[in-house]
């Protein structure tokens, strides 16, 4: 299923939704190399967040590169003035290649702009950049050993997704299923996208998909105890349409 669009209507403009895609978009075409050069591996592993030297709290050196094992030791770090800690919020701006890119972009696209109506630009600020980093803690609890770079704002946006089905689990997602668009509640769309992440375990390889977990979790978790507050900022969702049709 492709999301399309969602029915839910703003009065505010979403400026940080699009300041975030363009951040990301400039980021990827203005300063990350080619995807799958030489270059833009070592663009990566000077860079973006990576579980083992999150673990050790060390850059990795040239051995655990090339060899793909975790070592917690002395070491000659083979780009020893990156803060390994720092590197984590660089990830989120970040993407492996251009479907990547545009699959996040695309998601933030849709579900962003309600989910900052709702908090406001400080508070959907911080709740993008606290979903990323709880989505990074989770992949590295799951993977402490890695050493391969995590990249991509998934963490961050599925953390936005999450906060999107507490708020808004009823209004309709326009999704295109096969040949056809179709109305999907939004509790049934993100529902099944994040039962789906369990299925790209095992040899998905590539797919952070720990982080996409970690990440939606931490946005419904963080969004449920406010959820009256918030909703209070936005229009109020639609009545089911059985409603409305009953009410003529």
């Amino acid at each position: 299923m492709l999301p399309i669009r969602d029915i839910n209507p703003t009065r505010a403009r979403p400026f940080l939704t699009w300041a975030l895609i363009a951040a990301c978009v400039l980021v990827y075409f203005a300063l990350q190399p080619a995807a799958g050069s030489a270059e833009e591996v070592e663009f990566l592993y000077e860079r973006a967040a990576i579980a083992c030297e999150i673990t050790t709290g060390d850059p990795l050196d040239r051995a655990e590169i090339i060899e793909g094992v975790c070592r917690d030791g002395p070491s000659s770090p083979i780009f020893p003035d990156k803060n390994v800690w720092l590197s984590v919020g660089v990830s989120m701006f970040l993407h492996g290649g251009l479907l990547h890119l545009l699959f996040n972009m695309w998601s933030l696209w849709i579900f962003g702009n309600n989910v900052e109506e709702a908090f406001g630009p400080v508070g959907y600020l911080l709740l993008y950049g606290a979903s990323g980093v709880a989505a990074t803690a989770g992949f590295v609890w799951a993977n402490p050993d890695t050493t391969v770079p995590l990249v991509g704002a998934s963490g961050a946006i599925a953390g936005i997704m999450g906060a999107y089905l507490v708020l808004f689990p009823r209004h309709l997602v326009l999704t295109l299923v096969v040949f056809w668009i179709v109305g999907v509640p939004a509790v049934f769309f993100l529902g099944l996208w994040f039962v789906s992440q369990f299925f790209l375990s095992g040899d998905a390889g590539a797919i952070a998909w720990e982080a996409h977990v970690a990440g939606f979790l931490f946005g419904m978790l963080v969004t449920l105890p406010f959820r009256r507050r918030l909703l209070g900022n936005t229009l109020q969702p639609y009545p089911p349409v059985s409603a409305r049709a009953g009410s003529r």
